[in-house]
Formats: C-alpha cells, structure tokens, sequence
C-alpha cells in the first residue's frame, strides 16, 4: 500500500487536457429529446426519502444536474427507460457520498451496515414490506421500476453490478480509514468496483432493452472490453474530480496512486493519466474487432450494447465539466484548463521530509509577485504542455513523461 504523506506538495495550478476530445473518437456526441418530460417529478421523488438532513443538503445534491447527467449518458433511452436511469443516478451520488464525503468516510462497520440493508432489497421480493432505511427504500423503488420493464439477463446484471458496487464502499472505506492507497495495478481493479463502472453496463443494457445472454460475459474478450469501459468512465471522472477529492482529504484517485508509486509531481500525473486514457480508447477499438460471432440475434444485442455504452463514456465524460467538480470555474473553453489547487478544507498529510518552501503556497495567498510569477509559469506550461502532450500519448510506458510540474 502506498502513503499519502509521501505525495510532493501541491502547485498553485495545473492544466487539465480536453478529455471529451481523447473519448470523442468512440461515438458521435448526442443528448437525450426526452430530459425535460423524464425530470419532471425527480425532486419530489429525492426529497420523499429525505435523504439529506437539511435543506442544505438537499439543494447541493440536486444542484449536481443529474438530469443533465441521465440525458448525456443514456441519449438513447425512451422516457420510462431515462426516468428510471436518473433516479439511479441520484440514489447511486447520494450513497455514496456517504462514505466519499459524509459522516461515514472512514468507518467500514457502520457503512456496511447500510450496504448489507441495500443489498436485503435486491434479494427479498418485492412485495415484501418497504424498508425503513431511506437508501434501501430509494433502491427498492428503483429495483421495482427496472423490474418492470427489463430484460431477465439486464435484472441479473443489475442485481450482480449493484451489490459489487455497493460492498466495495465497505473495502474502500477500510483503506482510508487506514489512511493508505493501494498500488495502481490494484487501484484500477479496486476503482472499477467503487466507481460503479458494471453498474453504468446494467443500466445500458437496460435503457436498450438488450437481451444479452450470461455466457457471453464469460468470453475473455469481453471481459476485456468490460474493464476498458470501465476504465474509460472512470479514469477521466478521477482527472476532474481529482482537486475536489483533495480538497476534501480524499486520496483515493488514480492521480494521486500515480504520483505516489512513480514519485510524480502532480502536473506530471496528470498528464500520465491522460496518456493512459487515450491508450486505452485505442485499446479498446482494437478489443472490438476481436469479438468472436454469438450467432445473428446476440451479435445485435451487443452491437446495441456498445453503442450504448460509447455513448454512456462520452455523456459521462462531458458532465464531470461541471460545479460538482469544477466549483464556479470557466470551463467553456476545455482545451488545456488551466485550473487552481482548491485550498483543502482537511489537514494533508506531510511527510518529515517534505518541506515544498516554494510550492505550498495557494492560490488566495500569494502576494501580487508571486501571482504574477505563477501566472507566467502556467502560460509557459500550457504552450510546452500543448506541443508535447499530443506527441507523447504513447509514452504512459514510461513514469516519468513529461516532468513538467508548474
């Protein structure tokens, strides 16, 4: 496991790459006609289970658009299909933010609590007595809507992509209670679980309407092309909310994992990272064309799978540009962002070692010099970076490309 007193010490600033443009060669970008009319009663449905414990809560969550996120997610689905998927999404932000964010962060045993009460629903029938447990009942709502109009091989899918999910937040919140990341290797795999990524699969198969049998998930290459969706979901959410995460004494993202195992200062992770994602897109189009032939009617369903699923990566890719991530930054113009270091609102962890004289400072404390000073060593990087990213997108290979650091 790595340490994250070990992390060098934060710059005032870093340029975050346009990540819509490395995932925009897997599909045509598109938003759903039906937003409108499927969001019409979602914040009646939230606020019914009364999720937040005030008023506060409650409009901070539902100022997060994730009607915005259903439409630029599942472009394709019908209304019904769409209005379930949203509520989905609602629930899925606010259970985990529990253990992400909220009181629970760090406490295994009693987030398992919750998860095991989740978990009860998608096991008893649904005629069976509604939960007293706000997350349960929300998800029992859910569970009873995909239930009605899904395919049985899309209900499997769901039930098995949801407890996965569900249970990893109990795995997570064992490693930050320890105050450890795991390796990147073991970060990837552990990521795909606390992301949801087999989740955002179920709810494409269902908006849909696939019918795509067991076994085909059982083949090698799609497993394969199982975990690169995953991966091309997860790794751009973990640049975006990167300086949100660490702001709030999360550490446990993919930036932060590299920067530890390679001792990367942070311009230099992001920029690895990105490498990684648009290695992966070229990854997974070659994965494509190795899918062996299930015979006429599944070779469909999957066809309408993947499209679904490109789709989910590229919606999904947009909406991480948002306040949720992004606070009140600029961010019209996506093409190499420059974005400020939030100030952290928990103490970092500092190794003995590490002293950073000339790096801690932030943003809102620099003198009038010292902004200046910052603000010519961004725009010098974003020209350096601009040239030798685009050069480099196959050099994720080597741990040290482009030590930039501003």
């Amino acid at each position: 496991m790595l340490d994250p007193s070990r992390l060098k010490a934060f710059p005032a600033y870093f340029i975050l790459p346009d990540l819509t443009e490395i995932v925009a060669p897997l599909c045509e970008f598109k938003s759903n006609p039906n937003e409108q009319q499927a969001t019409e009663n979602l914040s009646g449905w939230f606020g019914s289970f009364g999720p937040c414990r005030n008023e506060r809560e409650r409009r901070l969550s539902l100022s997060h658009s994730f009607e915005r996120f259903g439409s630029l997610t599942f472009p394709l689905a019908d209304c019904e299909h769409l209005e379930t998927c949203i509520k989905f999404l609602m629930w899925s932000f606010a259970f985990d933010d529990i253990s992400d964010e909220g009181e629970l962060q760090a406490e295994p045993e009693s987030i398992k609590v919750g998860v095991d009460l989740c978990a009860k629903v998608l096991d008893t029938p649904l005629s069976a007595p509604l939960p007293t447990y706000k997350y349960a009942a929300m998800l029992h709502d859910i569970w009873s809507r995909v239930c009605s109009n899904a395919s049985p091989s899309a209900c499997r899918r769901f039930v098995l992509s949801t407890k996965v999910w569900i249970y990893s937040q109990v795995e997570q919140a064992g490693n930050r209670s320890e105050s450890t990341v795991p390796h990147v290797k073991d970060f990837v795999d552990l990521r795909r679980r606390t992301f949801g990524g087999m989740t955002a699969e179920a709810m494409a198969m269902y908006t849909m309407h696939s019918d795509i049998p067991d076994y085909v998930w059982c083949e090698p290459v799609m497993t394969e092309i199982s975990n690169a969706t995953q991966d091309l979901m997860i790794w751009p959410n973990d640049l975006c909310s990167f300086n949100k995460e660490q702001a709030d004494g999360d550490y446990h993202n993919l930036v932060m994992a590299v920067m530890l195992e390679h001792d990367l200062d942070l311009q230099t992770a992001i920029n690895f990272v990105s490498s990684m994602l648009a290695k992966r897109v070229k990854e997974y189009m070659e994965l494509k064309k190795q899918i062996p032939s299930f015979g006429p009617k599944v070779d469909e369903e999957i066809a309408r799978y993947l499209t679904a699923i490109e789709h989910c990566i590229q919606g999904a890719t947009r909406w991480y540009y948002g306040k949720r991530y992004f606070r009140d930054l600029d961010i019209t113009n996506r093409n190499f962002l420059v974005v400020p270091v939030f100030k952290s609102s928990r103490p970092k962890p500092v190794s003995p070692s590490q002293t950073a004289p000339q790096a801690t400072f932030s943003a809102e404390k620099q003198t009038s010099h010292g902004g200046l000073l910052s603000l010519v060593s961004v725009t010098l990087s974003v020209i350096f970076i601009s040239f030798a990213f685009f050069v480099s997108f196959d050099s994720s290979s080597n741990p040290h490309f482009l030590r930039t650091g501003l």
